[in-house]
């Protein structure tokens, strides 16, 4: 019996998937920059700027015209990431389950610096953790965003996150949780290149069984 076309010469990670996540983190970064620009014409805490050089937008105008440009890219991108993980199976397979006893030795091993990541096609406890926090803090960002653009026609969703300044803030400790998430990504990418080589290429091609599993 010939083999299935679908389960054999699958890459760890396919082109959807690696489209889906460069397109993501162009998004981020925009946001980012731009949402630090609007902040900092209006502060939440006082004292907190931040330098004009990381700012995307000359002034708040602008950087609201970049944010809201990198919003709805990220809200179609995020989506249809989703979908795609979801659909496929790709989402519980990569990040699910979640043991404490994982948790645990990864903690130790990353304390030990033991960070080589030989079988690319499984993520650890700690990077699990990490993904299913990075996407429930975009459901925020995106829940409060729509808050803050629309306190009028969504004000009950304004008083359940605590008034209009409770949606600024709930949107700037999300933007934070997302920073801190690039920041340990890049960081770790740079460390394993290996990781970044096969975001961009693919990866190595699975065995059929691994190819059913985890290159959904």
């Amino acid at each position: 019996m010939r083999p299935h076309p679908d389960s054999a010469g699958r890459r760890l990670h396919p082109l959807p998937v690696r489209i889906m996540h460069w397109t993501n983190a162009l998004a981020m970064v925009v946001l980012i920059g731009s949402g630090w620009g609007i902040y900092d014409d209006s502060v939440i805490i006082h004292g907190i700027y931040f330098p004009k050089a990381f700012r995307i937008g000359s002034w708040a105008a602008e950087s609201l015209l970049w944010h809201f440009a990198a919003m709805w890219l990220l809200v179609a991108n995020g989506a249809a990431y989703l979908a795609y993980g979801i659909a496929t199976g790709r989402l519980r397979e990569r990040l699910l389950p979640i043991r404490l006893r994982d948790i645990g030795q990864t903690l130790r091993d990353t304390l030990k610096l033991k960070l080589a990541h030989e079988d690319l096609t499984t993520y650890n406890a700690v990077q699990k953790i990490l993904y299913i926090v990075a996407i429930l803090a975009g459901v925020s960002q995106v829940v409060s965003g729509l808050a803050i653009w629309k306190p009028v026609q969504l004000s009950g969703l304004v008083a359940l996150l605590g008034g209009f300044q409770g949606a600024r803030l709930v949107h700037f400790a999300g933007m934070g949780v997302l920073a801190g998430f690039l920041l340990v990504h890049v960081a770790l990418a740079l460390l394993v290149p290996r990781t970044l080589r096969a975001m961009l290429t693919g990866g190595p091609v699975l065995p059929p069984a691994a190819a059913t599993e985890c290159a959904r």
